[in-house]
């Protein structure tokens, strides 16, 4: 599942009018490993009615501290794309900006609805909307920090949806290393190959048939996900829900071995 169309809406709007929010931001804090946190709250009723369902805003996104350098500088300008689709704004802007214009839009868009559904207490669920965000590092290769990135959000419907979402760090420059730094050209093809195989091994299916009566690959081919972890001789995979099988089989990691 991708979030970049909407998250591109999100980012054209930056100034809400701060008496319909209730929250915080701004909180950073040095960490040992060259990051800190920046966190940031918002909360906001969809109408002005008491009890009213409300919209949740949480984030928690670690930044490089190092910002004097390129490499700390490039870190997180790919942070701030990866998570937001955002340029040219620091971390703390950047998820200000998105909490500050998500629970707007939630009021603007969603108040409408609520009010023919109001007096159905079973619909009130529905409007109950939360958007997290969390972060971590680590160093599973030298030189390099994979950035893990979890969505956490519901926007109505029948569940959540939870997403990983990763980039992969060179330390001394602030780039993205690559499939391509990894396999070289033309990978795309033969690491289809091995991930199929994976998949085949992980779930016990003999061939691509027994995958179909399982729900796996029903109505997409096999591909090279976005989001993977380098390691020092293993790449994991990330497949998030309805990328490759049902919501009930949860986020599927491939391990290929270097």
């Amino acid at each position: 599942m991708k979030n970049t169309g909407f998250l591109s809406c999100l980012a054209t709007a930056i100034v809400i009018t701060a008496a319909l929010l209730t929250g915080c931001g701004g909180d950073s804090s040095k960490t040992k490993d060259g990051f800190r946190h920046v966190t940031v709250e918002r909360s906001i009723g969809i109408d002005n009615g008491k009890d009213s369902p409300q919209c949740q805003v949480r984030l928690d996104i670690l930044a490089a501290n190092d910002t004097a350098s390129e490499a700390g500088r490039r870190m997180n300008e790919q942070i701030i794309k990866k998570i937001f689709d955002m340029e040219q704004l620091s971390v703390q802007a950047a998820a200000d900006s998105f909490a500050n214009v998500y629970t707007r839009d939630y009021r603007k868009n969603m108040a409408p609805l609520y009010r023919e559904d109001r007096a159905d207490a079973a619909k009130r669920p529905w409007y109950e909307y939360r958007y997290t965000v969390t972060t971590e590092t680590r160093g599973e290769r030298k030189g390099v920090t994979n950035y893990l990135i979890t969505l956490d959000y519901y926007e109505g419907g029948a569940h959540g949806i939870t997403q990983l979402l990763t980039l992969n760090m060179d330390n001394k420059t602030g780039e993205m290393v690559t499939l391509n730094d990894i396999y070289g050209e033309n990978f795309e093809q033969p690491l289809t190959e091995r991930l199929l195989d994976a998949l085949l091994e992980k779930t016990g299916a003999h061939n691509i048939s027994e995958l179909h009566d399982r729900g796996y690959l029903y109505s997409m081919d096999m591909f090279v996900p976005a989001n993977f972890i380098v390691g020092d001789d293993e790449v994991t995979f990330i497949y998030n829900p309805y990328e490759i099988a049902p919501y009930s089989e949860g986020r599927i990691e491939l391990v290929i071995k270097d």
